[in-house]
């Protein structure tokens, strides 16, 4: 009988996914943990696959302290007890290492635009959550505009019963999918700060806010699938 092929040891996790897991264990999800040290939702990942966070230790050590200690919970207060222990990497040659900026562009009068796919949409929308946040810090309006199968929508287009209400805010593609806006500057659009709201209650879930709104207004089917999603936003007058 042919012996058992050895079971490869787990590597051990660092001391960054050990903050981590006891920041979940708080109630926060890795998306959370994201927005806290103001990077992407995927480092939070490779903090357990690739060895990554050595820089956000010290960071984190204080979160997770102001949670435990302080029954600090709010993202926003977090993130900036995390700013203040959270140091720039160096090159080889001591210079502060350069870093990409974030995918948000909101100009001085209150304009930005995000825009995410079907591959974005699968997986939570969160690079326009960014974009979100901002737009409440700020104190912004905010419209959107979706596109899913036309056979996903409760009211057919231009009804006065959908948001849209006339067909120049509706498109009709040719492979039977439609995009429908809603909000705009006309109407006043929606207070980014309660869409915001929606999304942290969505567990960071872009997608998922959108999709729920529509559906608790009466918009689209349960089961209707967001194909592509768009955000937009500016300062009210």
């Amino acid at each position: 009988m042919p012996p058992r092929p050895r079971r490869q040891p787990q590597p051990e996790l660092n001391e960054a996914a050990h903050l981590a897991d006891q920041l979940q264990e708080a109630g926060f999800t890795k998306p959370d943990i994201a927005r806290i040290i103001d990077r992407d939702p995927s480092l939070v990942s490779q903090f357990y696959t690739k060895n990554k966070g050595a820089a956000f230790v010290p960071a984190l050590r204080q979160v997770l302290a102001a949670v435990e200690t302080g029954g600090i919970t709010d993202l926003p207060e977090l993130a900036a007890i995390a700013a203040r222990h959270t140091q720039r990497r160096t090159t080889a040659s001591g210079a502060r290492a350069r870093v990409r900026g974030k995918a948000v562009l909101i100009t001085p009068t209150g304009s930005g635009t995000g825009r995410v796919g079907a591959q974005a949409i699968a997986s939570g929308s969160a690079r326009l959550r960014p974009l979100i946040a901002e737009a409440a810090r700020l104190g912004l309006r905010l419209a959107f505009t979706v596109r899913l199968a036309k056979t996903g929508y409760l009211h057919p287009s231009g009804s006065r019963t959908d948001s849209p209400g006339i067909r120049r805010d509706v498109i009709q593609r040719a492979d039977h999918t439609e995009e429908r806006s809603y909000g705009s500057a006309q109407t006043g659009g929606f207070d980014a700060a309660d869409f915001a709201r929606r999304v942290d209650a969505a567990g960071g879930d872009v997608t998922a806010a959108v999709h729920q709104w529509l559906v608790r207004t009466g918009r689209i089917h349960p089961d209707a699938q967001i194909l592509h999603l768009e955000i937009r936003t500016w300062r009210p007058r």
